[in-house]
């Protein structure tokens, strides 16, 4: 008996894709599972193939993820045509060709996820390994890595270990067995020192002030909460500010939303039990922009143009009321939030 699932077959037909004279970029939206997912990818193709690539479509600015790239010496840049031109073949890893326009352009030889399948968008590509009851890709590319008889080294371990641990809320959140074995597995070879100093870089204080901002315009539903931030430096204060919700006490779903650019941001979090967030998410954006995710994480990005003349936080607030959330809950202000809203 294993101690892993067996992948011969798939490692068998991933081989076939490798050819000596090719370059490989791998491209992802860049969060922690995705950067370990493409450095053990990377690893995975080295020395089969001429020369491995990574790359991200999104700005990095939160700053575990910037310590993870430090700390982790992750060789990630910025996607642009001039680079891309200079590969011959594409994967993609912890993303589907739709979850981000700048995906569209490109033919994936290979595409490994864990997010759930869009009957309506079936990916296509030679080689497809998805397995959306897993926590993290992490786990799926340590498997590989196995199947491969390729021990990660320290640091790819250390980062394989972190995208598991961020993807799985350190296994607060959805996770399946596979997870906590390719946990176990990682841990005896990752440098846990360089883990905590990544796990602690966790705020900038420039995004100090985004807190009591979102103190006083949050709205309080039940057991759950909506804020609708306005402009915003970056969508990964949105991501912290969800996350941090749903650690009070009674919260069991959180919707913070925010302007960045040209473009309205919604991040969904839910405590995975009463409310598919991910498809939530879907309904009430995805006829609008790029919407979906996981039963309790989800985000949806709707181009500004497409709500014509109308407010961004009524365009919100008008879709949130579609929902079985908001509009059967009656909502619970505390005399502050009441306050603050008279104040706007």
């Amino acid at each position: 008996m294993t101690y892993f699932r067996k992948l011969d077959a798939k490692c068998e037909e991933l081989m076939r894709l490798f050819k000596k004279n090719e370059r490989w970029l791998i491209l992802f939206i860049a969060d922690p599972d995705a950067m370990a997912s493409a450095m053990a990818l990377k690893r995975i193709l080295a020395r089969r193939v001429e020369f491995v690539g990574l790359a991200m479509v999104n700005q990095v600015s939160r700053p575990d993820n910037l310590a993870m790239i430090r700390y982790l010496q992750i060789p990630v840049r910025r996607l642009t045509p001039p680079l891309a031109a200079q590969f011959d073949r594409f994967a993609l890893v912890d993303s589907q060709p739709h979850h981000h326009p700048e995906f569209s352009k490109y033919q994936f030889s290979a595409v490994i996820d864990h997010h759930p399948i869009n009957k309506d968008r079936p990916v296509k590509a030679p080689f497809t390994e998805i397995q959306p009851e897993y926590g993290a890709n992490s786990t799926i590319l340590t498997e590989f890595l196995y199947n491969f008889n390729l021990r990660p080294g320290k640091l790819l371990s250390t980062a394989l270990l972190y995208g598991i641990k961020t993807d799985t809320h350190s296994f607060e959140q959805h996770f399946l067995d596979a997870d906590i074995k390719a946990f176990r597995y990682l841990s005896k070879y990752a440098d846990h020192l360089i883990l905590r100093k990544i796990v602690r870089s966790e705020f900038r204080v420039e995004w100090l002030k985004y807190f009591s901002q979102a103190f006083r315009k949050m709205r309080l539903f039940g057991d759950g909460l909506t804020v609708f931030m306005g402009q915003v430096d970056s969508t990964d204060i949105l991501v912290v500010l969800a996350d941090f919700f749903l650690r009070v006490h009674d919260i069991t779903w959180d919707i913070i939303c925010g302007i960045t650019g040209n473009t309205l941001v919604a991040i969904f979090r839910g405590d995975g039990i009463k409310t598919d967030m991910g498809k939530l998410a879907a309904k009430l954006f995805g006829d609008y922009g790029n919407a979906g995710g996981h039963k309790s994480m989800a985000r949806a990005e709707i181009p500004l143009e497409r709500l014509e003349n109308e407010h961004p936080q009524q365009f919100i607030w008008q879709r949130l009321q579609q929902s079985k959330l908001v509009n059967k809950t009656a909502p619970k202000y505390s005399k502050m939030v009441e306050e603050s809203f008279r104040e706007e």
